[in-house]
């Protein structure tokens, strides 16, 4: 090594887990990492003790500067390739004849743009050149503690979670294994995360003590809490209920508002479960609800006691109502108020009696939409929420204690739940109520005033938006997510054209805490090549986006277990630590969705592609199998609407079901609420109307049901379960 060289860097493995370290390769392989910084790489290197490593680096790739440096060194070996190349064959080659002596061939992934800072990363489609080159290959999933940090979290944490996966020696290898055991060895690597050890009611009081200037503004009235209010008043109320019930759990029935965020961390501070009702679930369903939660207290106040005469309330003495009962705590909450100021948040906590650790046990119930059967009781762990708001966190570009997000999905619903209460009280985000998202114009009035954010709502709910709201008044939000239900191009182009905002469509299941996907604004690329290098892609309409961090996913065959491609379209299968573990008290329902390793079964079909975005292609429950062939209710919808020219509509005037049918199994009905004449002439029309459009013959509905409105949930979200019995009710 020439003398006026300095000595290579090293790296310390005091901070280095590895998970896997059987896999590690005992022949030549090439060696394809989801990211690997100049650190990174040099621990890796430090798990190959004695083997000769060779360096693969993507000719003209953007790397941070020390890793640059350290690639141009003279006593590095390294090979470059093109990664835009067609024909393998010269890299084949070179990788087959130094893998069969025994080299280790290691790829260093260049920079590509994100949604925050520039990091490496692989993307997908650039990889599937390496996965055809015919030698043996070694997927390895690194993670940084510190990527995994909450705004409270100490970001000096250097520790790296190394997961080395199987060696792919198949010649039929392909980027579809690639992506499936990567997707795998993130998860088992985030999972491992000590940061996920935390309880969430430890986490919640961090984030109310760091940033106690941040604002919860109720928007039907205006006032405003600032966090070290809201935490005086929960930790106040929470001495009470601690008191008054012995019972693991505590029923919640309040709408999105100061009131329903302070029920709700009053609860966890008192070392008990908050259970969020859905008070628009029918009596049985809420019933049932009460009596698997074993609650003896709901908190409420008067006014939603008066307005709901039809919930099945319990006798008032296990009626908490928060107007009555919180003026006789105004000195109480004097004195939390005050100690908050003084107290760290370690004696704070052991004053509150909070537990620092929570892992594995329940933190919150909530109990599924109901959208297409009988409600089941969710129950997610302290790990689960804590887990998917560093997921999503991580993605997302709100500036603490800056930006503002807009609270009015149900606090029962599982976005409401995670994403607009707990996300924004940990991370320092201000948040505005509004007790509903169905009043579009108050809705668009609060974002104007407030300069909203993040907005979330559902496709059914976006269509609101296009009557009686100014383009002016939308101006200020940074990302519009949609999920619940599949995003029509017709809404989003719509949207779009009216107020000059683009609609990203995300994905998320009350069972998995709830967000698993969402798409992002494109970034920036980085450099100036003409092909846009070091750029990927952050949304891709059709698709719900790309995987969050530490989820895995794998595609089956939708009618059973025999695993299929990830590029092809099957049964959709999630792990990841933001997984719940089971129904509650149901172990037959748990077990018809989570296997014997943890993999959930969402009951969606879809596909991965090259590039990590997942599309989903229908729920299980909304495809119809006629005649053998597997209908998808949404592409009917879609192709409906157009035909139809509801594509600028403000509400769903259709839906489709499948209903019995003797001769083909089940057969299509439309649900309408449009006015017409003769129904046989109408199915004739639209007959020929969706021929015209493509639309094979079984995909065409046999029926019409004209309904006065079609079933909604409070959520926006469509009522799979109402329709059908509508279906049911007019055969």
């Amino acid at each position: 090594m020439p003398t006026d060289l300095p000595p290579p860097p090293t790296a310390s493995t005091r901070h280095l887990r590895v998970i896997g370290a059987e896999n590690l390769p005992t022949c030549g392989c090439l060696i394809i990492p989801n990211h690997l910084p100049l650190a990174d790489l040099l621990r890796l290197q430090t798990q190959l003790p004695g083997k000769k490593i060779v360096l693969l680096v993507e000719a003209e790739g953007a790397h941070e500067p020390a890793l640059r440096a350290y690639l141009e060194r003279p006593d590095v070996e390294a090979v470059s390739f093109d990664g835009n190349q067609a024909d393998p064959s010269a890299l084949r080659d070179t990788l087959r004849e130094l893998t069969d002596a025994g080299t280790i061939v290691l790829f260093v992934p260049a920079l590509c743009a994100t949604m925050k800072n520039p990091v490496t990363t692989v993307p997908g489609g650039r990889l599937e050149l390496l996965t055809k080159v015919g030698v043996p290959v070694l997927p390895v999933a690194l993670v940084r503690e510190s990527d995994l940090a909450l705004t409270f979290h100490s970001r000096h944490d250097d520790e790296v979670i190394l997961a080395i996966g199987h060696l792919l020696t198949d010649d039929e290898l392909s980027l579809s294994q690639y992506q499936e055991e990567m997707f795998a060895l993130s998860e088992q690597a985030f999972s491992a995360s000590h940061r996920l050890e935390e309880s969430l009611p430890m986490a919640v009081l961090r984030g109310l003590k760091k940033h106690s200037r941040c604002r919860v503004i109720d928007g039907k009235d205006d006032s405003t809490l600032t966090f070290d209010k809201v935490l005086a008043a929960a930790a106040a109320l929470s001495r009470v209920i601690r008191a008054e019930t012995s019972k693991q759990r505590v029923g919640i029935v309040l709408p999105p508002s100061a009131g329903g965020l302070i029920a709700n961390v009053a609860v966890l501070l008192a070392g008990k479960i908050p259970v969020n009702l859905n008070f628009t679930a029918s009596h049985a369903s809420i019933t049932s609800a009460m009596k698997r939660a074993d609650l003896d207290r709901i908190i409420t106040v008067d006014l939603v006691v008066r307005k709901m005469q039809s919930f099945p309330w319990p006798p008032s003495k296990n009626l908490f109502l928060m107007e009555r009962r919180m003026p006789a705590l105004k000195l109480s909450i004097a004195k939390w108020l005050v100690l908050s100021k003084l107290l760290p948040t370690s004696l704070l906590a052991s004053m509150l009696g909070v537990e620092r650790k929570g892992g594995d046990h329940e933190a919150v119930l909530l109990f599924t939409s109901g959208s297409s059967g009988e409600p089941k009781g969710v129950a997610l762990t302290h790990r689960n929420i804590l887990a998917n708001i560093i997921q999503f966190g991580s993605r997302l570009q709100l500036e603490k204690e800056a930006d503002s997000i807009l609270g009015c999905l149900p606090l029962f619903h599982s976005f409401g739940s995670t994403v607009t209460l707990w996300y924004p009280l940990m991370e320092g985000i201000n948040l505005i109520t509004y007790p509903t998202p169905l009043e579009t114009k108050k809705l668009a009035a609060l974002i104007e005033h407030h300069r909203i954010s993040l907005m979330i709502a559902t496709p059914t709910l976006l269509r609101g938006y296009q009557r009686g709201v100014n383009r002016e008044q939308l101006q200020s939000l940074k990302l519009i997510v949609t999920g619940a239900e599949k995003l029509p191009q017709s809404v989003a182009e719509a949207f779009e054209a009216r107020f000059g905002k683009r609609v990203l469509e995300g994905y998320g299941l009350t069972e998995t805490s709830p967000v698993t996907n969402f798409n992002l604004p494109d970034p920036d690329p980085i450099g100036e090549s003409a092909d846009g290098f070091g750029w990927m892609p952050a949304n891709r309409f059709g698709s719900v986006g790309q995987m969050m961090p530490g989820m895995g996913v794998r595609i089956t065959e939708p009618d059973g277990h025999h695993p299929l491609p990830l590029h092809q379209s099957g049964m959709i299968w999630l792990k990841g630590p933001n997984v719940f573990r089971g129904y509650l008290g149901d172990p037959v329902r748990t077990k018809e969705v989570i296997d014997e390793n943890g993999w959930f079964r969402t009951g969606d079909v879809g596909r991965v592609d090259m590039d990590g975005f997942l599309y989903i292609e229908g729920r299980l429950s909304r495809f119809s199998k006629i005649a053998g062939e597997m209908v998808p209710h949404e592409a009917v919808e879609d192709a409906l609407t157009k035909a139809l020219a509801l594509e600028n509509e403000s509400s769903r005037r259709i839906a489709i079901v499948g209903i019995p049918d003797a001769e083909k199994g089940e057969a299509i009905v439309l649900l309408s609420t449009l006015p017409g004449g003769p129904e046989q002439q109408e199915i004739l029309d639209l007959r020929y109307r969706l021929l015209d459009r493509g639309i094979p013959p079984l995909w065409i509905p046999k029926k019409m049901v004209r309904v006065q409105e079609i079933p909604v949930l409070a959520s926006g979200k469509l009522d799979v379960q109402g329709c059908l019995n509508a279906a049911l009710a007019a055969v």
